[in-house]
């Protein structure tokens, strides 16, 4: 595999994403053990097997890496990318083979993001993707957010649990945020916000995804949501529109 750094092209580094959740799949389309690692509470000794898989990818590309499931990896300076990854977001939805379950990929140089990618590992067969100023896709078709503007309209996908009844039309908690975050992206979610807080990992791609694709993203306490450090947490909002945002927004500092 040849090396990718800053000079590379945005094509070449969504490739070695590609090349990465490809190997991340091989392990997950085989895989028979859905117990526990052992090493620490929630995580499944299938992550470290994903994991494993994607390092080697990722480090044979020249990469650096902040994983949730082994830390920081690798050199990151000036000239380098590092790869911000949740090899398996879902784990629990995959080890009772609810259909919703991916590997998230966010490559980024020191002037943020540079390409990105979320695939459900299901069947493999969906992936949404972006590239700096290169627009969103799902698969190979572009995708844009609803219009929707008012959040007694909306569809809101969530993680955790509000207080009270925030005044949305419906909720979604389908237990992967990457994934969750991308169908605001498309349109298939008007909304989504973290009743908590999440790792860099767990939502790095697919907010560059709604970037590219022209929702509004932003954190609940205004902080940086391009993050390559893995103890740091974050409390990602996204919308379709910023008349939707603010009122999401409001609502998440209200419950």
């Amino acid at each position: 595999m040849s090396k990718i750094s800053v000079a590379s092209s945005n094509d070449d580094i969504l490739r070695v994403l590609h090349e990465t959740a490809d190997a991340v799949y091989g392990v997950l389309s085989t895989n028979t053990d859905w117990g526990p690692s052992g090493q620490r509470a929630t995580q499944y000794a299938v992550d470290l097997r994903a994991d494993a898989a994607a390092l080697e990818v990722l480090h044979a590309a020249g990469c650096a890496v902040m994983s949730e499931e082994s830390g920081r990896t690798g050199e990151w300076n000036d000239d380098s990318i590092i790869v911000v990854m949740d090899p398996l977001d879902g784990s629990t939805n995959a080890s009772r083979r609810v259909p919703w379950y991916a590997t998230a990929l966010a490559a980024v140089d020191k002037s943020g993001h540079r390409a990105s990618l979320v695939a459900n590992q299901f069947t493999n067969e969906n992936r949404w993707s972006a590239t700096r100023g290169g627009g969103a896709f799902h698969n190979d078709d572009r995708i844009a957010p609803s219009r929707c503007e008012r959040l007694s309209d909306a569809v809101v996908g969530i993680s955790g649990i509000p207080k009270k009844h925030p005044g949305w039309a419906q909720f979604r908690a389908m237990g992967a945020a990457a994934l969750d975050i991308c169908l605001v992206a498309q349109g298939t979610l008007d909304a989504w916000v973290d009743m908590s807080s999440h790792g860099a990992w767990d939502y790095m791609a697919s907010v560059h995804v709604c970037i590219e694709a022209g929702a509004p993203v932003g954190e609940l306490g205004g902080r940086d949501l391009i993050v390559t450090q893995h103890g740091e947490r974050r409390s990602p909002v996204v919308a379709a529109t910023p008349a939707l945002f603010e009122q999401v927004r409001r609502i998440r500092e209200l419950t």
